[in-house]
Order: structure tokens, then C-alpha cells, then sequence
């Protein structure tokens, strides 16, 4: 399937692009959160392809995506209720859940895990697709693989035109991060991705909820990742990223200070000015963390088109979307982090 003429779909071609998934192909899909690279689920040669497009390691598991909770029953085993609790608050939405698979789910999907992450997406362009496929569909973020995840059309082409047979224009994501994955096969239930649905949201519904160390640091040697993007190196520019962490304007002069000819800079919009001179991406006001995170990944990929030696960001705290915002930001970095001097 690689090489072949990328078809660019409007979002009324429900079933040409639902034709596409049932005949083996591959689909760049939008939703809310990141723009995906769709297969039919249940086609092992399909969700090959996926691994071949995007140059993803083989052990790296992909989520299945479905229209609705009702197809819950169809691929997974032994499911909780708390499942269908967290689907009636937060579906269609942000939020993966894992699960136990049933066998018809191929170990192409889930790296040879007996488990599954399920969601169901928020486009409705998306949804009728899968509605129209009657298949569930695999897909992660619609990137080259370690690359920035794509949020709109020009993204995904600039990644996978001619690799892939269609792509659905469905607008710029209103998101801009992928997921939330919950892992709910163990107890308490265990954060492995933080996303578009916060820590915070999930507690106010399931009460405890762990989380992973892999959310704050890299997989250490031989540790299998159960979810995606917890093992390899993600969203990443050509250029080394240093993140920045303290303090809003502590962090803004620790870089103003340690910035040298040829850098660029990633900020809250209060403390441009303070980069006159060096390729800057604003990510949105101090305080905004829904702008952060709608913003973070073409921030990364903007610098992709500089010349720029060496890339600061300065990250957001922890709370709410700003923890999936830093996360990104983090492993974009490959961990590599500083902390500014208290103020």
C-alpha cells in the first residue's frame, strides 16, 4: 500500500472512506484530540500497514476505536462496570480505556498484550465512518513515527501523502492532545497517558486513581509499554528540546539567559517579547492550559521548517490539561529537564 495516490476526502464522503477501511486500506481520520492513521482493527495485514506508514516499532500497542459503547462487548472480556460509568460521563470523547481482549482482537493491535484500549471519538465525521465500516478501527496519532502528532489536514499530508490511500478533511482539532488512557484491569484503576480528559476528572469519578511512572519519566530497559507512547521517544523536531519548569517568569528568564545564537523558543504569550531576535512559537497565555494543549504540537512542528540548533520550552504545571501539555513536552525533550530558580 505505500506509494500509492493519497485521495483528499471531504467530510460528506462517509462511505467512500468507510470503503477504504473494509477493503484493507489505510485512512487518516480526524478527531478531536490529534489527526489518526485508521485500519480495519480486526485485518491483521491492515494494521500491518499502519507500522509500515509510520515507521512504528511492533511492540507499540494501538487503541481500537468504535461509535458508540454498545461495541464494547464485541472485542472486549470481562468488562467492569466502572467502564460503562466512565463511558456514560466522558464518550464520545478523550479517553481510552484499557481493557481485557476477546481472541477476534489480532496481536497486531495490542503487541501481544491481552489487552485492549478502547474509545470512541468525538468527530462525528469519524464516528459515521466507523458506523459505516461496521469494523472497529486502529489507529494512532497520523505522524511519522517520533515526529509532532498532526492537528489538522496540512499535518497528516505532510507526513503520510502518498503513503496512505485517503485522508478525511475534518478541520482543525478542537483538542490538540491525544487521549487519556485509564487502565482499568487493575487496581486502583492506573493513569498511563495523560490527555484530553484530566486526572483530576477521572478522580471526581472513580475516586483513587495511580498513576504510572511512565507519565513522568522514560521506560526503563526491558519494561514492555501497555499503552501507546510510553516506551519511545514522541513528538519530536529535527532540534533538541530543553524544557523549562518553575515558575512562569522565573522559567522565561532562566531561557533568556541561557539562549544562544541559532535557538528558538517555545512560550506563553506574556513573555515573547522577551526573545526579540530568535524564532519564537507562543503557546497561548500563561494561564491557559486548554490553548497550551491545542497549541503544543504545532509549536514543535513549526520549528521543523527553521534552521534553529537547539529548542527552549517552557512547560505548564501540572494541573489539569497541563500535565498532558508537559508530558508531551517532556518526552519531546527525551526527559531532559530543568527547573528554574524560585522567584
Amino acid at each position: 500500500m505505500i506509494g500509492v495516490h493519497t485521495q483528499l476526502l471531504c467530510a460528506d464522503q462517509v462511505e467512500q472512506a468507510a470503503r477504504i477501511l473494509r477493503s484493507g486500506g489505510l485512512l487518516g481520520i480526524p478527531t478531536e484530540t490529534v489527526y489518526g492513521l485508521g485500519a480495519d482493527g480486526l485485518n491483521p495485514d491492515a494494521v500491518a500497514r499502519i507500522f509500515q506508514a509510520k515507521g512504528r516499532p511492533q511492540d507499540n500497542p494501538l487503541i481500537l476505536h468504535i461509535p458508540s459503547a454498545d461495541w464494547l462487548e464485541r472485542y472486549c472480556a470481562d468488562i467492569p462496570p466502572l467502564a460503562y460509568e466512565l463511558a456514560r460521563r466522558f464518550w464520545p470523547g478523550p479517553l481510552t480505556m484499557i481493557l481485557k481482549r476477546r481472541d477476534m482482537v489480532p496481536d497486531a493491535v495490542t503487541a501481544g498484550l491481552d489487552t485492549v484500549g478502547m474509545r470512541c471519538p468525538a468527530h462525528p465525521v469519524t464516528r459515521a465512518i466507523l458506523e459505516a465500516a461496521g469494523t472497529p478501527v486502529a489507529a494512532p496519532s497520523g505522524n511519522t513515527s517520533g515526529r509532532p502528532s498532526p492537528t489538522c489536514l496540512a499535518d497528516m499530508l505532510e507526513d503520510m501523502d502518498g503513503k496512505i490511500d485517503g485522508i478525511v478533511d475534518g478541520g482543525p482539532c478542537d483538542v490538540g492532545v491525544e487521549s487519556t488512557i485509564l487502565d482499568l484491569t487493575v487496581s486502583p484503576p492506573r493513569l498511563l497517558r495523560p490527555g484530553g480528559i484530566t486526572l483530576e476528572q477521572l478522580r471526581e469519578v472513580v475516586g483513587e486513581v495511580a498513576v504510572d511512572s511512565a507519565v513522568t519519566r522514560p521506560l526503563a530497559a526491558g519494561e514492555k509499554p501497555r499503552a501507546p507512547g510510553m516506551k519511545y521517544r514522541h513528538y519530536a523536531p529535527k532540534a533538541p528540546v530543553t524544557v523549562v519548569r518553575g515558575e512562569p517568569a522565573a522559567a522565561a528568564r532562566y531561557i533568556r539567559r541561557h539562549l544562544a545564537d541559532g535557538d528558538g523558543v517555545i512560550c506563553f504569550n506574556e513573555f515573547v517579547p522577551l526573545f526579540e531576535g530568535h524564532p519564537v512559537e507562543p503557546i497561548g497565555p500563561k494561564d491557559d492550559r486548554a490553548e497550551h494543549a491545542r497549541r503544543v504540537f504545532d509549536a514543535l512542528r513549526y520549528f521543523d521548517g527553521t534552521q534553529v540548533a537547539h529548542i527552549w520550552a517552557q512547560c505548564p504545571d501540572s494541573a489539569g490539561l497541563g500535565l498532558a501539555v508537559s508530558n508531551r513536552l517532556n518526552k519531546a525533550a527525551g526527559f531532559h529537564i530543568v527547573e528554574a530558580e524560585k522567584p
